[in-house]
């Protein structure tokens, strides 16, 4: 399943919010929900949601994904 990502940024706001909310389609949609009521004032109604659905968009792809992360412990500056 590919990943969805929901952009604030891109709907018609007063407040000019910059949240980006990314992950599995059900978890970003629910997420959109609630934030849209408790940040913006919506009202959880058919019309938030089909807006919301709508907005929806495939995450593009992260150019690190598939290649593990490198856990280095910090070296030490040199006492010469």
């Amino acid at each position: 399943m590919s990943r969805k990502t929901m952009d604030c940024r891109k709907a018609p706001s007063d407040t000019h919010c910059t949240l980006t909310i990314s992950g599995e389609e059900d978890e970003v949609f629910q997420a959109a929900i609630s934030h849209a009521v408790s940040a913006h004032g919506h009202e959880d109604s058919a019309e938030l949601r089909e807006m919301i659905r709508g907005m929806l968009e495939d995450e593009a792809p992260a150019a690190s994904m598939g290649r593990p992360m490198s856990m280095q412990e910090p070296q030490q500056p040199s006492r010469h």
